[in-house]
């Protein structure tokens, strides 16, 4: 493991637009400390560069909304495309659902495994030229795109994907994989 310098912490704190009185309150210590730190004048104890440390990876996830999280244009189904035409367009993007969006607004979703468990019932011809809408679930979850990771997160724990909606449309989709995404960087 390799411990943040000085110059590390003083970048990533104003990076974040925090001031070190800020900082201070989020890891619990004195601004003092923070300055001391930050010049290189006190070794500090790993608990205390622990809870500096955590109080800026904290304030970089809050600052993380949906708009950054996005993609845009979303793929996206109408009710009245064929079954066949929404296996198409996952199969061309790798996508395993889709939603399906009616003039720009969302009233559902198609996924794998609702397709999947259509084919267990029924004939496949008939799957195939059946409308999106007859087989869709109900919509994924919208959010603005001001929204917080947190929030995000906690959502993708249940559903396929989150909508990012601005003045009643979807202007983008997150799923667990625009999240997985940050860790690489």
């Amino acid at each position: 493991m390799e411990l943040p310098t000085p110059e590390s912490i003083k970048k990533k704190r104003i990076r974040l637009g925090l001031t070190q009185s800020e900082l201070a309150e989020r890891a619990k210590v004195s601004q003092p400390l923070i300055a001391r730190i930050e010049s290189g004048d006190v070794d500090p104890r790993l608990s205390t560069i622990r809870s500096i440390m955590t109080a800026l990876e904290e304030m970089e996830r809050s600052r993380i909304t949906a708009r950054d999280l996005m993609t845009s244009p979303v793929v996206s189904l109408s009710p009245d495309d064929t079954v066949e035409e929404a296996v198409k367009l996952m199969e061309k993007h790798g996508f395993s659902q889709l939603p399906v969006l009616e003039n720009g607004v969302p009233i559902g979703s198609i996924s794998e495994n609702v397709l999947v468990q259509a084919m267990g019932s029924r004939d496949i011809d008939r799957i195939s030229n059946a409308r999106v809408r007859e087989l869709m679930e109900g919509s994924f979850p919208a959010v603005a795109p001001a929204t917080d990771m947190g929030t995000i997160s906690a959502l993708l724990e249940t559903n396929h994907a989150v909508l990012v909606m601005e003045m009643g449309r979807v202007v983008g989709v997150i799923t667990k994989y625009n999240l997985m995404r940050l860790i690489k960087k």
